[in-house]
């Protein structure tokens, strides 16, 4: 991969990670004054405030925060195609562009879930970012508890999540160009 496609994909994957983690927030009902909520919403609200006057939420489900996670998934392979002179298949840009935001989805969720596990160990529980990611991460956690509850007060649900997401992310790299 060379530096250019490095620097793209980059740049593209951290703000579609800003983007899913607005979504995400919101659908965890996780805490809108957190310091960290708020960066978020505050890093998306000057492109999805507009949207949202013309994309409607179906419920609680924010359509034009998801809509705009697909375009921003869209601009990174229309970039990289205009740069390398690739044919554009309208078709297959918009299906490259969901598997891309599933992708960006689990590694978000792995990130958080790192985070999450480096912060148990140093914060006490103290820390307003950790409170966010334990309402984040609390909805994959808790039904891998149920089945394999903590071991000797070892908590094994965060690794065995972050090996499922590993096998999922493998599963997707056959089909995304870029990876």
């Amino acid at each position: 991969m060379s530096a250019s496609v490095f620097l793209i994909t980059t740049i593209f994957n951290l703000y579609l990670m800003v983007v899913l983690l607005r979504l995400w927030l919101q659908m965890a009902r996780a805490d809108f004054y957190n310091p960290f909520s708020q960066f978020v919403v505050k890093a998306t609200h000057p492109i999805v405030g507009p949207m949202r006057r013309i994309i409607p939420s179906i419920g609680t489900f924010d359509v034009a925060t998801l809509v705009l996670a697909i375009l921003v998934a869209m601009a990174k392979y229309l970039v990289l195609n205009l740069l390398f002179g690739g044919n554009i298949n309208p078709v297959g840009l918009v299906i490259i562009s969901l598997l891309d935001v599933v992708k960006e989805f689990l590694t978000l969720v792995f990130w958080v879930l790192i985070l999450r596990a480096i912060l148990s160990w140093v914060s006490q529980g103290r820390n307003p970012i950790e409170y966010v990611m334990q309402q984040l991460t609390e909805p994959f956690l808790a039904p891998i508890r149920r089945i394999i509850p903590p071991i000797g007060g070892l908590d094994l649900s965060v690794l065995i999540a972050i090996i499922a997401l590993q096998a999922l992310q493998l599963v997707l790299r056959d089909y995304l160009p870029y990876y």
